[in-house]
């Protein structure tokens, strides 16, 4: 099985450029299994309904959430009306929406998640270490593979993760920080991990923002309006591949494209 990971799509220019590059990545790698994250896709900040629904048009079968879940407040409830939207599996009891859903693929049942990291993250969330582990010892036996995408900003944390779930996810990969790595690599265990995938939407920006709002903030310290870059652009994904039989990665490719 072949899964596509794509990275953080940031505004109307990373939503275009899914639309134009999703079709043919699906093709070209022969994908069965496309997750795509999108907390920045509306406006830079959170999704909206109509936002959820052209990611899935352009070809995503899940789309991933983290720290910008709840910027836009529909999401209170489309969450709860989406099962293939998910949110951090790690807040509190009683938060809108899930963590993870199950999707039946090319004849295997596999379980997705999304986990948010604690990190220099201004946000009280419970463990996600402990909430995946309480995930798949409640799903056990219901599931052929795992994949996780670890929404933080610690390159420790999300090391950490990768590590702590070897020989028991067919992958780890991280999103946030809209920054692609270059540590891909199929752990000892047979786990797949990036430390993050990147980012998908304007490639002269300041993680997809208006560079010059951002430079103009670090210089005077004072508030600025930030809002998403125009111009070329460019799209962050991986490639995961992994057998069912044995719920392990056998293959893990860093794919990206700029204009």
């Amino acid at each position: 099985m072949r899964i596509l990971m794509v990275g953080d799509v940031c505004g109307r220019p990373g939503r275009q450029m899914l639309r134009e590059q999703l079709p043919q990545l699906r093709r070209e790698h022969r994908i069965d299994l496309t997750i795509v994250n999108g907390e920045n896709a509306a406006g830079g900040f959170g999704i909206t309904a109509p936002v959820y629904q052209e990611i899935l048009a352009a070809g995503a079968d899940v789309v991933t959430l983290g720290n910008h879940t709840f910027d836009k407040r529909e999401a209170l409830t489309l969450l709860d009306e989406e099962p293939r939207l998910l949110r951090p599996l790690n807040y509190p009891p009683g938060t809108p929406g899930r963590g993870y859903c199950m999707l039946e693929v090319a004849g295997s049942r596999v379980l997705v998640a999304n986990a948010m990291g604690r990190v220099f993250l201004p946000m009280d969330l419970d463990c996600p270490f402990r909430g995946v582990d309480e995930l798949l010892e409640r799903e056990a036996g219901r599931y052929d593979l795992f994949f996780l995408d670890f929404h933080a900003e610690a390159t420790s944390e999300k090391e950490a993760m990768g590590w702590h779930l070897d020989g028991r996810a067919a992958g780890v990969v991280g999103t946030h920080t809209h920054i692609q790595t270059a540590d891909n690599r199929v752990l000892p265990g047979g786990t797949a991990y990036l430390t993050d995938v990147g980012m998908t939407g304007p490639a002269e920006s300041v993680l997809g923002m208006d560079r010059k709002a951002v430079v103009e903030r670090f210089l005077t310290q004072l508030p600025a309006r930030f809002e998403v870059a125009e111009g070329k652009r460019q799209i962050s994904a991986v490639v995961v591949e992994a057998d069912p039989a044995s719920g392990l990665a056998t293959e893990v490719q860093r794919i990206f494209i700029r204009e």
